[in-house]
């Protein structure tokens, strides 16, 4: 006699509260947790400001909103860099130097050289490529560690920008400020919101709808378990509010404004890294080398050109979001890039990246930003100063990392790896393959033999 195990597991079970967000039978504590600590933060910081200000939080308003993603976008896209850089188990301490310098080489190729907008950011790209290749080749073909060649790229780009713009500002002109500064355009319909958004979100939604029925018939297909329907039914649904309520603060903000294009760029970004990393044979070899670098090697993984790639990806990053935060100001000045690189690491270590490497995900250090860009925000509108938003985000870095070490020392599991165990790639011994979503151990020692 057989059970039906499909049965069995109908009806309410709580600890299917904790698979919402895995994709399907996978448990992400962690990463919940994280989204969860966000949402505290956003309504705590609503509470607090309605206190202060009167009838109406300042938190969760259209403008502040847009602000935070105007202010926060290349800290974000920065990120998105980095998480790949500290999977490797490496660190890029020059990227708020190579955005500098190559904000200063794009502003003045555009005052000097009257070169097009469009051309100066593919040359930025350039610059941004030229530099991670510089740095990308000590790297991986000289062997000298990540720390001590981008610490060497922070002093040389910064000086580099200095001496290049002399310590001035240099303006930059309306056309290359759009991508800094603008929004999406309106298309003339008599409605009280900004279209496009609205269009957007509709389409984030379908998407997720989508997604969500693709992966239940895959794994239906595969007969692997998957998680209740009313499961997928309430996390599609509680994405799909979050998404229209967002997009509808973003579409009704005062005139002129609507989704920012920083946030389209980073929106897209966020997309395109996420599949690589997660759903392509480099993101693979990524995770592998980053968890055990011997054993990728031996299943013929090239991991100085891993190495090489994610290095001089990294840096390309660097300069487009130089190139977003000058547009923003207008101008490229010789203080550009101060401490970006402390944001982006404090960013991915936050959304779950273990020091070590081989762990953590785009979503996760996007979320990390978030809680980060949040934080600085909400602590500006209650008239805190830079000593206490420093003081705060120190504490939330060290806990954030803190808690996950002691978990392991006290041989409980580790929070930051259970979040991402769905995303890591381990050596399968028998296949020297690579296979996510499961647990390798090592075989029996024989005793008789010694070996």
């Amino acid at each position: 006699m057989t059970t039906d195990t499909t049965t069995a597991k109908r009806g309410f079970h709580f600890k299917d509260i904790t698979k919402m967000f895995g994709g399907g039978g996978t448990s992400t504590l962690r990463q919940f947790g994280i989204l969860g600590s966000l949402i505290v933060i956003i309504v705590l910081f609503e509470i607090l400001t309605l206190i202060r200000n009167g009838p109406n939080g300042a938190t969760l308003t259209s403008g502040n909103l847009i602000n935070v993603i105007n202010q926060y976008s290349f800290i974000l896209i920065l990120a998105i860099g980095m998480v790949m850089v500290i999977i490797m188990g490496h660190i890029d301490l020059s990227v708020g130097s190579v955005a500098a310098f190559t904000g200063i080489i794009v502003a003045k190729s555009m005052q000097d050289w009257s070169l097009p907008w469009p051309l100066a950011i593919l040359l930025g790209l350039a610059v941004g490529a030229a530099v991670g290749a510089w740095q990308g080749f000590w790297v991986a073909y000289v062997g000298v560690p990540a720390f001590i060649v981008t610490l060497a790229g922070m002093l040389l780009f910064r000086g580099a920008q200095q001496w290049i713009g002399d310590a001035q500002t240099i303006p930059v002109p309306k056309g290359f400020q759009i991508i800094g500064t603008g929004y999406l355009p309106e298309i003339g319909l008599p409605l009280p919101f900004n279209v496009p958004t609205m269009l957007l979100a509709l389409v984030a939604v379908a998407w997720l709808v989508f997604f969500e029925i693709r992966t239940r018939r895959v794994q239906h297909k595969m007969g692997s378990e998957s998680v209740p329907r009313w499961v997928s039914i309430t996390k599609v649904v509680l994405l799909s509010v979050v998404v229209l309520v967002a997009a509808w603060m973003f579409a009704t903000g005062r005139p002129g404004t609507s989704f920012p294009v920083p946030g389209l760029i980073l929106l897209a970004l966020v997309i395109l890294y996420t599949f690589v990393t997660s759903k392509t044979v480099f993101g693979r070899h990524i995770y592998a080398v980053g968890g055990n670098r011997q054993a990728a090697r031996l299943s013929g993984v090239k991991d100085r050109w891993v190495d090489f790639f994610v290095m001089m990806n990294m840096s390309v990053l660097a300069a487009l979001a130089g190139m977003i935060f000058v547009a923003r100001s207008q101008a490229s000045g010789p203080n550009d890039g101060t401490g970006w690189e402390l944001d982006a690491i404090a960013s991915v270590f936050i959304g779950g990246a273990a020091v070590a490497g081989g762990i953590g995900t785009v979503i996760g250090s996007i979320i990390g930003g978030l809680v980060m860009a949040f934080l600085n925000n909400g602590l500006a509108l209650l008239g805190q100063g830079a000593d206490v938003v420093s003081m705060i985000k120190g504490i939330v870095l060290l806990f954030a990392v803190g808690i996950d070490v002691w978990n392991k020392q006290q041989g409980r599991p580790s929070l930051i790896g259970f979040m991402t165990r769905r995303f890591g790639r381990q050596v399968d011994p028998a296949t020297e393959t690579f296979e996510p979503n499961k647990t390798y151990q090592a075989p029996p020692v024989d005793k008789t033999s010694g070996k």
